[in-house]
């Protein structure tokens, strides 16, 4: 079987407030492949913007570039893509609750060029909306704490609130809660920032699908999908990274050559097929908590 997609491009995200490069801020690793007189061959480019803003532009450069050549795309992010079942109902939000949530976050999140923003702001805003309690978002600067969010000793969950986790993250369980926005592991801030931006390529791309909001388990269902943009956690992978070399950046290419293996060999159907899952657990997932590709 030919493989499913021409090109893999996986981002490792960041929430920071300032542009920055190196250490925990943004790599993007973009391997395409090509077949020239019947031989295969790989081109893998690692670039480290310095923005979320410039991040934005460059991938939908390289995506839309990709896509008029007329390839086809798996790009994956290292973010949350959704909260845990029944987020969106508690806010108040109308329709599919994950596309809910994606445009409530997009018209709440201000990130300006510079990367400054708002993301401690919006998460005490929707601690307000969800419970009138710093609850369940928490972790930030002690500058940020407000009567809606603290920096840490928020209470626990119980049986009425919002799950602590997702299903996923109860697979991974290295994977952090995506209320979690400060300190070792924490990926709230990035699911914060980098939603809106997926958002934004998903809506400029025509041909561009969510894995497994809209292609359901199985990407190939959607012939239409030239750019499949899906949940994922490298740290999943285990890689080896040099003396010196910075992991996010090891990561990111790893998983894009991983990806490309597994396609070529005609293993990657299994991964856009998902996980053995309930009915009721599968349909918690495909509609607003998301899953991690890769995680069988």
């Amino acid at each position: 079987m030919p493989p499913l997609f021409d090109a893999y491009v996986i981002v490792d995200w960041s929430a920071s407030n300032a542009p920055c490069w190196g250490r925990d801020s943004i790599w993007i690793a973009a391997l395409e492949r090509s077949v020239t007189a019947g031989r295969t061959r790989t081109r893998l480019l690692l670039t480290n913007p310095r923005t979320r803003t410039e991040a934005r532009e460059s991938l939908h450069a390289t995506l839309a570039r990709l896509v008029a050549r007329g390839a086809r795309v798996l790009t994956g992010f290292d973010f949350p893509f959704g909260y845990p079942a029944g987020f969106a109902r508690r806010l108040g939000l109308r329709g599919c609750p994950w596309r809910a949530t994606w445009d409530e976050l997009a018209r709440l999140v201000v990130d300006a060029p510079t990367n400054a923003n708002n993301r401690f702001a919006v998460a005490a805003e929707l601690n307000r909306r969800l419970g009138d309690e710093p609850f369940p978002f928490w972790g930030c600067p002690t500058g940020s704490e407000s009567s809606y969010l603290v920096a840490r000793g928020r209470r626990p969950h119980g049986v009425a609130d919002l799950a602590e986790r997702r299903l996923i993250d109860l697979r991974v369980r290295r994977a952090q809660p995506v209320w979690k926005l400060a300190y070792t592991g924490a990926a709230g801030s990035q699911a914060l920032m980098g939603i809106p931006v997926v958002r934004a390529l998903r809506d400029a791309l025509p041909a561009a699908r969510v894995w497994p909001f809209e292609t359901g388990f199985d990407a190939r269902a959607d012939n239409d999908a030239r750019v499949v943009l899906a949940e994922v956690y490298p740290s999943f992978f285990e890689v080896s990274v040099p003396k010196g070399a910075v992991r996010d950046a090891v990561q990111v290419e790893s998983v894009a050559r991983e990806f490309a293996r597994l396609d070529a060999s005609g293993a990657f159907a299994l991964l856009l097929a998902g996980p053995r899952l309930s009915a009721r657990d599968r349909q918690r997932v495909v509609t607003e908590e998301c899953w991690m590709l890769g995680v069988t």
